[in-house]
């Protein structure tokens, strides 16, 4: 099969650092390589892979220091890829409902994962217009805000088999790794670990919108000697950050669509402790990988009990559920639908 990826050109494929989308697109490009699939890939032009490689940009544009209107290279990107239509049996956007007036005007057989949430009032009419769209969703309960949308299916995450080393020991500091934001609540991962008097190494970026919530918030609370902030980390370091952990926190306040690094977490041994919201529920495996909890008084009580977890059933959920070999299986099958 012949399959174009288009991929956002914020980051990377895959990204030198943080990139939960670019990271999948990239798992999901290789892999359907391997499978025998012939994939052309739209990315930045620092991007690594084994299609064949299309780039609007030189570069990650949140890297480019000189890029201001990233739109705009985004749309030279669609121009290109609309030159060469004819040339895919699929095209899988991965890029928003940035394509949607394109997608209608011109003939193909196209689908689009949506990576981001969907509770967004402004969503709506969008998806009212343009509801013969088809769409993919991460987790079912992405799909709660839009339910009458054109859905093909939900397809989750899936990483390389050998991507992550299991490690079987367990270590003795518990893990934050993401984005410092509001919805992300690192200050709920500083409280658990104040209560139970463990030590949290914290791994994350700070984009320029959360500068301010980092300030005036967070940094104060790094001040405690049982707090480590590390900064953000590339892919080359998530192993050790996340092997090494007793236990991953996940303190999420809002409808997190997937939660890659819950399996990241998983693909090392390490269990997870997560707050109920968005696709927890769905990824997580309670009282197998982890603890799905409702308040800080239970993440307490979960933080007490990870001992009794087995982190080498971690690693075999992972292996089960979520590999890039399975994710890219049930691509191909959603993509024969399409036609």
């Amino acid at each position: 099969m012949k399959i174009a990826q288009v991929a956002p050109l914020y980051e990377s494929v895959p990204p030198k650092y943080y990139g939960g989308t670019e990271r999948v697109v990239s798992y999901l490009t290789e892999e359907l390589v391997h499978q025998g699939h012939e994939v052309t890939l739209f990315a930045s032009g620092d991007s690594m892979t084994q299609a064949r490689l299309v780039a609007p940009c030189r570069r990650a544009l949140r890297l480019d220091k000189h890029c201001v209107d990233q739109i705009a290279h985004h749309l030279v990107m669609l121009e290109q890829l609309f030159e060469h239509a004819g040339e895919f049996d699929v095209v899988h956007f991965h890029v928003d409902y940035l394509h949607f007036p394109l997608t209608r005007r011109q003939p193909l057989v196209h689908v689009t994962t949506l990576h981001g949430r969907l509770d967004i009032p402004d969503l709506v009419p969008l998806y009212r217009v343009f509801g013969d769209m088809p769409v993919v969703s991460i987790s079912n309960a992405q799909r709660r805000p839009l339910p009458w949308a054109n859905w093909r299916g939900t397809v989750y995450h899936g990483l390389p088999g050998d991507l992550y080393r299991f490690c079987g020991a367990r270590g003795n500091y518990l893990a934050f790794l993401g984005r410092i934001s509001p919805e992300k609540r690192v200050d709920r991962a500083i409280a658990i670990a104040r209560a139970t008097g463990v030590p949290l190494r914290i791994a994350a970026k700070v984009d320029r919108v959360d500068e301010e919530y980092f300030d005036t918030v967070v940094e104060p609370l790094l001040r405690d000697p049982l707090v480590e902030f590390v900064g953000e980390i590339g892919e080359g370091e998530k192993e050790d950050f996340l092997g090494n952990a007793q236990v991953l926190l996940f303190p999420i306040d809002w409808p997190e669509p997937f939660g890659l690094v819950m399996i990241e977490a998983m693909a090392c041994g390490t269990p997870v402790i997560a707050y109920r919201n968005g696709s927890v529920p769905e990824v997580m495996e309670e009282g197998r990988t982890g603890f799905v909890v409702e308040d800080l008084s239970d993440a307490i009580d979960a933080v007490r009990d990870v001992h009794r977890l087995s982190r080498a059933r971690c690693r075999e959920v992972f292996e089960e559920r979520f590999t890039a070999e399975r994710m890219a299986r049930d691509y191909v099958r959603l993509y024969e639908t399409l036609y």
